[in-house]
């Protein structure tokens, strides 16, 4: 059983909706201006990084893109979340951020088991990927939760993963 459905682009899990960022948007978070739909610490860094990544990579905002991460309850913006495209070798990876404030409520895991599935669902992709610096016991946490599976690490980071062949998480 998915633990999201898709309308359109967006996906919706129980809590979230996971939508593709709009060009105001974007322009908002590298303008630093606040829009009255974001939590309060909404952009957070990571949330700047990515809106330049996708800004220099129109690519990124496809259907297996980058996405903003919105609480369905409030219809704020939470955080982003995104696959890197194009796939490698069937490989795609998978990265996110939540603003502080709504850390640890499970949102995380949440959206990266909806989007690692949907992503499952592309053309040629077998295979979700992360990597996560063991010094952020939070983050590897989030993946464990959200279905994917450590299949390498060295001493400073560990690599997760789920295939197409994995199990559905619960």
């Amino acid at each position: 059983m998915s633990s999201f459905s898709s309308a359109g682009t967006d996906l919706t899990t129980d809590r979230l909706v996971l939508r593709t960022w709009s060009a105001g948007e974007l322009a908002a978070v590298l303008g630093d201006t606040h829009r009255a739909h974001w939590a309060e610490d909404f952009p957070a860094d990571g949330d700047r990084v990515i809106a330049g990544f996708v800004t220099g990579s129109p690519d990124a905002l496809h259907a297996y893109g980058h996405r903003l991460v919105i609480e369905r309850d409030t219809g704020l913006v939470v955080g982003s979340i995104g696959l890197f495209w194009p796939p490698t070798d069937g490989a795609i990876e998978i990265g996110y951020g939540i603003v502080p404030s709504r850390r640890g409520r499970g949102y995380a895991s949440e959206a990266t088991r909806a989007l690692a599935e949907f992503a499952l669902t592309a053309p040629g992709v077998h295979t979700v990927h992360a990597r996560v610096e063991l010094s952020n016991p939070a983050s590897v946490r989030v993946l464990e939760k959200a279905g994917l599976r450590r299949w390498s690490s060295d001493a400073d980071t560990a690599r997760f993963r789920m295939t197409a062949a994995d199990p559905t998480p619960r």
